[in-house]
């Protein structure tokens, strides 16, 4: 049995103990104490033969590191995940063909282009990609995008045609053949572009630009995105024809494009989208409320797209109801063809803005996969395996891809394993192109735009972003707010030009406004807190600890010397005044005696001086030879000196200008410092010597000392005595050496 012993209540409580260490110099780093490791430096040939060194062991590195494939497939458990990657490849694969149908809609190709777009890269990415977990395949914002430069370049005015009814020109037509194959093309050409760029930065090691993408950023242009996407979709929904719009304002064209043209809806049409809806919403709630009942999803779309075809086909919806339908869907897959590359100079900034977003997507959906699963996903390899699957499959008519979310947590939840989940998909697609994909000709285009519609609820939910935003960072609130106006009023492309652009800026707004303050020591250690925000903290007496979070350059160290004399209460100009009238008064009041005394005489004198406030406090005056004593006492210091006088020559001692003797500059935030700063920073110890301040620097790192050397920042009265390890050590040397009162000669 436990017995609980209660420690007696008359125990003292355990002393605080503050400890004294040696002062660091750089008297130190220049003794034989420390002794830095040689580098001998490399010359160009050296270091390219080490790039080019080869050996089994790094051949067979870098082979794993390309084909990460070959990490896994050789220990894969047959018996503990071949039922689980199957399960979840046909139920991925089944979710990939109507979102391979519907995306290619967004993206103004016809929808064989979305099956293949659903097969080549998703094979691909089995062997080069380093998540188990996220499915590979067409995408709504992205396939927006890329509609959004088909359609620009390929308008449908370049494609009209006049239809002739007997001698007189009746009516405007369009060649859609003509249209479709030059969007192709472009979309195609787009895909092999972004797939050079993704590869070259992957190869470049340019995995980090995605961190630039902040994550307000980003879910503020998918919100977009999907507002984009919505709008596009009503007039297949409701039937209506109108033209498509891209740029700046597209948004806006479209809605009024569909309202203007309301009176034309086909109601059938409309009835079968809204229907499709309904239940596509059921399907997803039900999976969402017993997802952990339920041990694979329902899969809603593809029932959808079975049971609407077969009604489209019994009811001949197309013929009777002039309901809108898919087409000709051709079987089998294209031969490989060579991209146009005539096209390139016109999509070479869509295709970094839409390089980038792919990746993104696809990276910080893999790294949450990986950190719920314990794994670890390359960045690096990850925007290689992205690019080879969108420069290979180029080849063979497809467009850009990027990781779809709802895949991805389909191919999650049902057990899926590793990437052979995203294989067997891919060969579910395949069956399809090859053997029966004329079942879907009849497939109306309104259940398409309902299976996307339904989609971007989740897209939707990101508006609960603003007020969380609102009561953690008013800041990323602004990026989220400014990334969601830009891209649904400029388009995605220039939209995320802009955003991308104004998160820059806050970052430089930051750095412009740190928060400045005092820190104070908590008592009997050596911890120092904000003296505003911690009532244990007090300040020590005549200095001022000053703390700044942010580094000092060009952009803000006008701002950090403000700041710094501001909070201080310090300012160098008006001392210098106060020194100036001081001696004014002083040479007044010296010749004023002179002309009073008849006879030289010497007289000595006691000036009781408080150091803190610097007031003298008495003159003692007498005759006979003197004698100089001088007393320093703890705080509230009083020194007592004895001084000569004679009418010829007046020795004085001059009073502290404030309470204030030593500065120290707190620098364990700063990480740099460029050659605007550095000499801001001399210049105001220069201020500050010239008024008897001393100023110290506390928390240089190694690396910012040397750029301080680098500088040549330890020049004139600046030296390197000046820089501490810690704040507290520059206190202990400040407490050590009391800085006396400076004596000066006025004739």
């Amino acid at each position: 049995m436990e017995q609980h012993v209660t420690p007696p209540e008359d125990l003292p409580p355990l002393p605080m103990y503050h400890v004294e260490r040696p002062v660091y110099d750089e008297a130190y780093l220049q003794s034989n104490l420390l002794h830095p490791r040689e580098k001998s430096p490399k010359t160009i040939g050296q270091r390219i033969a080490q790039q080019l060194h080869c050996s089994s062991e790094r051949a067979k590195a870098i082979a794993l590191s390309f084909l990460p494939i070959l990490t896994w497939l050789p220990s894969y458990h047959v018996k503990e995940y071949l039922f689980g990657d199957l399960v979840s490849g046909l139920s991925t694969g089944v979710m990939q063909l109507p979102q391979g149908l519907a995306y290619a809609m967004l993206a103004a190709v016809p929808p064989v282009y979305g099956l293949y777009s659903s097969f080549y890269p998703v094979f691909l990415y089995t062997f080069f990609g380093t998540s188990r977990h996220i499915s590979i395949g067409t995408f709504a914002v992205i396939s927006l995008m890329i509609g959004g430069v088909a359609v620009r370049e390929a308008p449908d005015s370049k494609f009209t045609i006049q239809a002739l009814n007997g001698t007189a020109l009746n009516d405007t037509l369009i060649d859609v053949e003509a249209r479709d194959a030059r969007r192709v093309e472009i979309a195609v050409v787009l895909t092999t572009l972004v797939g050079i760029i993704q590869l070259i930065l992957g190869l470049l090691r340019f995995g980090f630009v995605a961190i630039y993408l902040t994550e307000p950023l980003v879910r503020g242009f998918t919100t977009a995105a999907a507002i984009h996407v919505f709008i596009s979709q009503i007039k297949y929904l409701l039937g209506i024809k109108t033209d498509r719009f891209s740029g700046p304002l597209s948004v806006l064209y479209s809605l009024w494009a569909v309202l203007s043209n309301i009176t034309t809806t086909n109601l059938t049409t409309m009835i079968v989208g809204l229907v499709c809806i309904i239940f596509l919403y059921g399907v997803k709630d039900l999976n969402e409320r017993f997802k952990k009942k339920i041990p694979v999803p329902i899969p809603g779309e593809i029932i959808v797209v079975i049971v609407s075809t077969g009604i489209s086909y019994g009811l001949s919806l197309s013929d009777n109801y002039q309901v809108h339908v898919v087409g000709t869907i051709p079987s089998g897959l294209l031969p490989p063809s060579i991209p146009d590359f005539s096209l390139l100079p016109n999509l070479v900034t869509d295709s970094i803005a839409i390089a980038i977003v792919g990746f993104s997507m696809g990276i910080s959906l893999a790294k949450i996969f990986a950190l719920k699963h314990g794994y670890s996903v390359d960045g690096n390899q990850e925007m290689i395996a992205m690019g080879l699957c969108n420069f290979i499959s180029s080849f063979f008519q497809t467009f850009a891809i990027t990781c779809s979310m709802s895949r991805s947590l389909v191919q999650e939840s049902t057990g899926g394993k590793t990437q052979i989940a995203g294989l067997l998909a891919s060969l579910v697609v395949l069956l399809v192109v090859v053997a029966i994909g004329f079942v879907f000709q009849p497939l109306p285009q309104t259940v398409l735009a309902a299976i996307i519609m339904v989609n971007l609820l989740g897209m939707f939910k990101q508006f609960r972003d603003i007020p969380a935003l609102w009561r953690t960072s008013k800041i990323e609130l602004t990026i989220w707010v400014v990334s969601f106006v830009a891209s649904v009023l400029l388009g995605l492309d220039l939209g995320l030009l802009v955003a991308l652009g104004f998160a820059i800026l806050t970052v430089v707004y930051r750095t412009q406004s740190p928060k400045s303050m005092i820190l104070g020591q908590i008592p009997d250690t050596g911890l120092y807190y904000n003296v505003d925000e911690y009532e244990e903290a007090a300040e020590c007496t005549g200095i001022k600890i000053f703390h700044s979070n942010s580094s000092i350059y060009f952009a803000n160290s006008d701002l950090y010397v403000t700041a710094l004399k501001e909070k201080t209460g310090v300012d160098p100009i008006q001392l210098q005044a106060l020194r100036k009238a001081r001696k004014k008064k002083l040479k007044e009041n010296g010749e004023t005696e002179n002309k009073k005394q008849k006879s030289p005489q010497k007289k000595s004198a006691i000036v009781k001086l408080d150091v803190d406030t610097g007031v003298t406090n008495e003159v003692v005056a007498g005759s006979g030879s003197s004698q100089n004593h001088t007393a320093v006492h703890g705080n509230g210091q009083v020194a007592e000196t004895l001084v000569e006088a004679d009418n010829e020559e007046t020795q004085f001692l001059e009073p502290p200008l404030g309470p204030v003797h030593t500065l120290i500059l707190d620098w364990t935030p700063v990480n740099f410092i460029d050659t605007v700063g550095a000499k801001a920073i001399k210049l105001v110890i220069k201020e500050y010597a010239a008024v008897d301040v001393c100023v110290f620097i506390a928390g240089c790192s190694r690396t910012l000392l040397k750029e301080l050397r680098t500088l040549q920042f330890f020049t004139g009265v600046v030296t390197p005595e000046i820089i501490f390890p810690t704040v507290h050590d520059a206190v202990l040397h400040c407490q050590r050496h009391t800085v006396l009162p400076t004596i000066l000669s006025i004739q």
